[in-house]
């Protein structure tokens, strides 16, 4: 018998061969759904179907629209004219120098700022229904490599004296103003509204902006969403009834990978296989102007978690508002996005193209809200003048030296290291640090550069303090990129001489409104969830959304946004409440320069991410923005990280090993490693806090362990990210 005939036949089963067909099957299905987009002809007929249903009905016939008196728009008014004074003035100062005509220094410009005749005035175009005058449909290649929203020279923000144009900043702390001076701003407006947000989410807080954003299209008002695809509105029905709302309102959703507003986790998955770069290609610029005339810009997307409207989890964030010259120069920025190829129309994305179709456009959903009554007491809030005017507008800091810094679409078009122009600025601007920089990121992960430039900083002669504010991991709703924190945490104490201070879950004295949350009465489980929901008090009263019900939208940070499910989501404690996480973005240099924006100084926003930031140089305002920082960094709100204490024996080959696995991508897992917690113990010998590198600082400080207030068992997952998660790091 020969080898061949020897050698044993297997039979096929039946039932390998079934599976692999279903999978195959299965494959083409996914595929061929993925992949199946309307014909032109289809778009255009959805387009013709919403036209021919938008109401053109405008509720008013006033050239103001009807707009309610606004504080806050006052002050974009009273800048513009300040600005127009301070050019006649400056005009009038150089003729008289030529001996040529002299004028009455104390006449002033002839200007109405009821009507906005400084705009006309101060150069600033209006913006009509079918978009800016001055830009056209579509954005030339001029203007989309124009470096208009760049910050300028470095060493122009180094000057003694600040010149430039008069302008009012407003910082923005507790989630409810931002949220009451949104309402004002679109109760105000007269004009236009342009709104830039990577999550845009159907919850309260959602929909309150968004019937806000309708009336005000009912009114008059040109009002345009963009929109981030990834965390966009949740529902397609939704999507489509707003794309045939009012002939006065449009969104866009930008980079809708495979065509359509919403994939499942299966067309997830296709997507992260065929295009894995676009599909983290996400625009993170987060932006309102009303009238060309006051922005806001910071961290917050339109979700209740960022207004502390959550029950469960909220994040402790930053805004800035800003009027003044600057603000067209943002609404440029927003048109060069509004106008970019990325930026779709909701009747050309297939899904709601298909539901126009098939039924027209459902009704808005009108769901009931989760808190009523909070929701009526901010409305009413509001309503009243002299309270935002007292509240919000009377706090705005005067400033001149603004900047406004931001990537533009064509970031997505090559990959570069470097980033772009709010990487690169914020860098420099630190690079011209002489005494301090003080850094608040939600997220500890510094690309190659950043790194390379906080070693050169400390290389000097006399280098500045760094000092970090950002997430513990008891805080964070971004598990795995703190377990790469934790992973270079020796790098930042030593290389790079952090001083770094990690928010607690729940702080003491932040500015936040826990009445807001509605969880005032809840009884806490020793589980963390919520036993009893009582009533609040104040706007934060009413209602009856358990705490334990999930939030709508995954949490904002990676653009992979399925990966929130699973490992990378917040990690559980040891105890029940409603918990609060970083999110706010901001830069301090020496006290003379504050930066507040969307940038949240990391690889993802430099290599994928487009973001955006104001600059100011105005010690005023630099002070204010570092108390705030300094604030959520004290002893009441945050840990302090340092080294610990060195072993009895072996110390210095116990760093050695630590530093060797640091620095490999995977197999780290050498199990002492260099940092922990501590926690500030006053008393008389220790009345304030002080630096880690003070003598006296184990005196004062209790070592809590490197994970406080987490549940023992998700620790060793944290070990495992940190161990194997170092691949990670460019998409983080």
């Amino acid at each position: 018998m020969s080898a061949m005939s020897a050698t044993p036949r297997v039979a096929s089963r039946p039932g390998s061969s079934r599976v692999l067909r279903t999978v195959a099957v299965a494959a083409l299905a996914l595929l061929n759904a993925a992949c199946a987009t309307l014909s032109d002809r289809d778009h255009a007929r959805a387009e013709r179907i919403a036209a021919s249903l938008r109401s053109t009905v405008v509720d008013c016939a006033r050239e103001d629209a009807c707009a309610r008196p606004s504080p806050l728009r006052e002050l974009g008014v009273r800048a513009a004219t300040q600005a127009t004074y301070d050019r006649a003035a400056s005009s009038d100062a150089d003729v008289d120098a030529d001996g040529e005509t002299s004028r009455d220094p104390s006449a002033q410009p002839e200007v109405d700022a009821t009507v906005d005749a400084p705009l006309a005035q101060a150069g600033v175009a209006e913006t009509g229904r079918e978009g800016r005058d001055d830009i056209p449909s579509e954005m030339s290649g001029a203007l989309a490599n124009e470096p208009t929203s760049d910050i300028g020279d470095a060493a122009s923000l180094g000057a003694k004296s600040v010149a430039g144009p008069p302008h009012y900043a407003l910082i923005l702390d507790y989630g409810q103003d931002a949220l009451l001076a949104r309402l004002d701003l679109i109760r105000g407006a007269q004009r236009s509204i342009e709104i830039q947000t990577y999550i845009y989410d159907e919850d309260d807080a959602g929909r309150l902006v968004l019937d806000e954003l309708l009336a005000a299209a009912r009114r008059g008002v040109k009002v345009r969403v963009l929109v981030d695809q990834l965390a966009a509105l949740r529902h397609v029905d939704t999507l489509t009834a707003l794309s045939a709302a009012h002939v006065n309102f449009e969104m866009r959703l930008y980079n809708p990978v495979l065509g359509r507003a919403r994939f499942s986790y299966p067309m997830y998955a296709f997507a992260t296989l065929c295009c894995f770069r676009r599909l983290n290609q996400r625009m993170h610029n987060k932006l309102m102007v009303v009238d060309d005339l006051v922005a806001i810009t910071g961290g917050r997307n339109y979700q209740d978690d960022y207004y502390d409207w959550s029950p469960k989890f909220n994040f402790r964030d930053r805004d800035l508002l800003i009027a003044g010259p600057v603000v067209p120069q943002m609404t440029r920025n927003f048109e060069a996005y509004w106008s970019a190829p990325l930026s779709t129309p909701l009747t050309k994305l297939s899904d709601v193209g298909r539901v126009l179709m098939r039924e027209g456009a459902p009704p808005l959903r009108h769901p009931q809200p989760a808190q009523p009554r909070r929701i009526e007491a901010i409305g009413r809030d509001a309503d009243d003048t002299e309270l935002i005017r007292t509240r919000l507008a009377d706090a705005a800091i005067p400033v001149r030296g603004v900047r406004f810094i931001a990537d533009l679409p064509d970031k997505h078009h090559e990959f570069d290291e470097n980033g772009g122009p709010p990487s690169e600025r914020m860098r420099d601007m630190i690079e011209s640090a002489r005494e301090r920089v003080l850094l608040q990121t939600p997220y500890l992960v510094l690309s190659k550069p950043a790194q390379r430039m906080f070693y050169r900083l400390q290389k000097r002669e006399k280098p500045p303090r760094v000092v970090v504010s950002t997430n513990s991991l008891a805080a964070t709703d971004a598990f795995i990129p703190y377990a790469l924190s934790y992973k270079y945490k020796r790098r930042y104490l030593r290389d790079f001489k952090f001083e770094i201070h990690e928010f607690k879950p729940f702080p003491q004295d932040a500015p936040i409104d826990l009445e807001a949350t509605g969880t005032v009465g809840v009884q806490w489980r020793e589980d963390g969830s919520a036993a009893v929901l009582g009533s609040g008090r104040g706007s934060g009263a009413g209602g009856s959304r358990s705490p334990d019900r999930p939030t709508p939208l995954a949490r904002e940070y990676s653009a992979l946004r399925y990966s929130k499910r699973g490992a990378n989501e917040r990690v559980p404690l040891l105890r029940g409440g409603v918990r609060f996480g970083l999110h706010a973005k901001s830069l301090v240099i020496d006290e003379r320069i504050g930066v507040i924006g969307t940038h949240n100084f990391d690889p993802r926003g430099e290599n994928y991410n487009t973001e955006s930031a104001l600059a100011i140089e105005d010690p005023a305002f630099a002070k204010a923005l570092a108390a705030s920082i300094e604030r959520d960094a004290s002893p009441a709100n945050a840990w302090t990280i340092a080294r610990r204490d060195k072993a009895r024996y072996f110390s210095g080959l116990e760093y050695s090993l630590a530093k060797i696995t640091e620095y490999l991508p995977v197999f780290d897992f050498w199990p002492v490693r260099y940092a922990t917690s501590y926690e500030f113990v006053p008393g008389p010998d220790c009345p304030t806090p002080m630096s880690p590198r003070d003598p006296e600082f184990r005196r004062c400080y209790e070592p809590v362990g490197d994970f406080p207030e987490v549940d023992p068992l998700k620790r060793p997952l944290t070990r495992i990210f940190t161990a194997f998660g170092a691949g990670l790091a460019p998409i983080l």
